[in-house]
């Protein structure tokens, strides 16, 4: 059997959700404000800067709202590889994993807030970490594993598998991140992120998806509907 409970014990209200906005809006700002004071970098695009806050606050709300999903045994299990695997799937796609050329060689950029300080690793594989992709790409994953967990009741695990890959807030990442790759590339996108529109769609897509996933109306309407 599978109980559910707010994350850190307690629920939060909406009161409590705003004042977090705020004092993380007024953090970064602040740290925004610092950075470029003594950077070199100029900002010809303000909404590239913005746009990894924007994941950033938007993923920590999520965690702050949702109910930790607890399962045990095969349920966990199918759960959380359900998690990762999707995880591995939006970061192959817009090109965060990749094949490597084998050079192995491993750099670190320095980056403005919330891109940076960037990881990029290239060897059998390559990998090209941003803060807030990898934290926004982890949080989806976690709400996925929270929405499977769900789904995994009384319809067992296929029809888990089934109604993830039916859920349009599962997919419209999964849809983002293939335009994303298409359209900007991640390796590609590492300072020049203006003059392309693929930050633009998968903010969007991210946003909308992380707040269908922790809102998840349809399948509580779908369960009574049954009963």
């Amino acid at each position: 059997m599978t109980t559910a409970v707010p994350p850190f014990g307690r629920g939060r209200d909406a009161r409590t959700l705003v004042l977090v906005a705020g004092a993380l809006i007024a953090c970064e700002l602040l740290v925004l404000g610092v950075y470029f004071s003594f950077s070199s970098y100029r900002v010809l695009s303000p909404r590239y800067v913005l746009y990894p806050f924007v994941w950033l606050n938007v993923a920590v709300l999520a965690l702050l709202t949702v109910e930790r999903p607890r399962a045990t045994g095969r349920r966990r299990l199918f759960s959380l590889g359900v998690a990762v695997g999707y995880f591995a799937l939006l970061a192959w796609l817009d090109g965060t994993l990749g094949v490597g050329t084998g050079a192995g060689t491993l750099r670190v950029l320095s980056l403005p807030p919330g891109w940076g300080p960037a990881l990029l690793y290239d060897d059998a594989v390559r990998v090209v970490l941003f803060p807030f992709k990898t934290v926004g790409y982890a949080v989806l994953a976690y709400l996925v594993y929270g929405l499977v967990t769900e789904l995994t009741g009384p319809s067992g695990l296929v029809g888990g598998a089934v109604g993830l890959f039916s859920c349009v807030s599962c997919t419209l990442p999964v849809a983002a991140a293939v335009v994303s790759g298409l359209v900007g590339g991640t390796v590609g996108a590492v300072g020049t992120a203006t003059g392309t529109w693929s930050y633009d769609l998968s903010t969007l897509a991210y946003v909308v998806s992380v707040g269908l996933l922790a809102w998840r109306p349809s399948f509580a309407t779908f369960s009574r509907g049954r009963e």
